[in-house]
């Protein structure tokens, strides 16, 4: 599973982040973006973060895409 981030759908609420903190990273306005690059493996282990961090964006920015 890839971790993915629309950042013009991206608002700066900052809910991702705050679940996954590994996976997400922020600005200094709070908009999100991906720890090391455009898109990130999801470890096995944080797969329910990952999930959770997508259904917490009110804007649907945090993007799982399966493998």
């Amino acid at each position: 599973m890839k971790l993915k981030v629309d950042a013009a759908e991206c608002t700066g609420h900052g809910r991702c982040y705050r679940i996954a903190p590994d996976l997400l990273n922020f600005d200094d306005e709070g908009y999100v973006s991906i720890r090391g690059g455009e898109a990130i493996d999801v470890p096995a282990d944080m797969v329910d973060l990952a999930e959770e961090a997508e259904g917490t964006c009110p804007e649907g920015a945090i993007i799982l895409l399966e493998d």
